[in-house]
């Protein structure tokens, strides 16, 4: 009876309602308008119920207060690197305590240098079990919450995205704007906004190791490669033409992972060499970022170096689908965007030239200012 009176208190609305008090662009009309939500509650359920097993629903609370200085942050439910840089990214308001980061093993090396997070781990069993003053989950999900009893049983707790699951939503902006509630508002809405990006750091030792590769001055880097079919466009040899037509002393660096490979193979072959270097797949994702960082503009689709592109400042002309800027994007973030509701092959060559075009001017007039 006490059980289905805590789960008829909540009513299941945290599964689909944002935790804070302001708006964030989000699906949830959609979501609500087009999925049934007998899922949505079996999940809510489960959860609940699993938590309550383990006997840590009381150990949730809502702050995070400054008696909490030694945190552990739990965050291995989405393991892509653009969710990570994104969910992740609000640690940067907590710059005052001293963080344990938990991720993803193919993450781990991007925080290795981090300014925020004290230690980085990407196996639970690696964790000393030293006390921690607060735990901050990313979800309620099962394995979250089973690290969680694993490692410090007793703490209290906090969480991210908590039982929200379902609707999209503009990750960063979630992640700051959770956080802010979590910190007791701390901070005004228009505020949170125009801090919210990812962040990144780059060791010295990578950025002598690019250094050493003397990149051209003014060169645009552009992604080649995607993980996702929707999300890797496919035309980048006709946007690379129309650009050398418009400036014949223009240099391009192509970057990307291994996905990427074959694509950048035939670009190469097809253009002047002095015109076009190949470094897909050459570099680790910190010293790809690096190589971002020293472009004059970053022109790519959705997927992790998207991000890392925002997360060191640098203006991006981004091709979207299904998601669109409001989704993708912050007003922190210097972007031309470019957006089609099912894949970004949709979009013109034309377009992506203009927006190119868009981005050198507002460079240029930013340099002359």
């Amino acid at each position: 009876m006490k059980l289905a009176t805590g789960m008829k208190a909540v009513n299941f609305k945290r599964t689909h309602t944002l935790p804070f008090r302001f708006e964030v662009p989000n699906s949830t009309e959609v979501f609500l308008k087009t999925k049934t939500l007998s899922s949505s509650r079996i999940k809510f359920i489960k959860r609940y119920l699993y938590l309550q097993l383990k006997r840590q629903i009381l150990l949730e609370i809502n702050n995070i207060t400054i008696n909490h200085q030694k945190i552990l942050w739990i965050n291995i439910s989405a393991p892509s690197l653009g969710d990570s840089l994104m969910d992740l990214s609000s640690r940067v308001m907590l710059k005052d305590r001293e963080i344990d980061l938990l991720t993803d093993k193919k993450n781990a090396p991007i925080y290795k240098n981090d300014s925020y997070f004290s230690s980085v781990f990407s196996e639970y069993h690696m964790i000393n079990k030293k006390k921690y003053d607060l735990v901050i989950l990313d979800s309620y999900s099962s394995r979250s919450v089973y690290i969680k009893v694993q490692m410090a049983n007793s703490t209290p707790f906090v969480s991210m995205f908590g039982y929200y699951n379902g609707p999209e939503v503009n990750r960063v902006l979630f992640s700051f704007h959770q956080m802010n509630n979590l910190l007791d508002y701390k901070k005004k809405e228009n505020e949170i906004n125009k801090l919210a990006r990812p962040s990144i750091f780059i060791s010295n030792d990578d950025k002598k190791f690019i250094k050493s590769f003397k990149l051209p001055r003014n060169f645009i880097a552009i992604v080649i490669g995607g993980e996702w079919e929707f999300r890797t466009f496919n035309n980048w040899g006709l946007v690379i033409e129309k650009l050398i037509m418009l400036d014949k002393n223009i240099t391009i660096i192509l970057i990307g992972s291994h996905n990427g490979l074959e694509a950048a193979n035939l670009i190469i072959n097809k253009f002047p060499a002095d015109r076009i270097l190949n470094f897909v797949a050459k570099f680790t994702f910190n010293q790809t970022a690096e190589v971002i960082n020293q472009a004059k503009y970053t022109v790519c689709c959705d997927g992790g170096l998207l991000h890392a592109s925002n997360a060191v400042g640098k203006t991006t002309v981004s091709l979207l689908a299904k998601l669109d800027s409001n989704m993708q994007l912050t007003p922190a973030n210097k972007s031309f965007s470019l957006f089609d509701d099912s894949n970004v092959n949709n979009i013109s060559v034309k377009d992506v030239v203009n927006k190119c075009r868009e981005a050198t001017n507002f460079i240029d007039k930013d340099l002359k200012d």
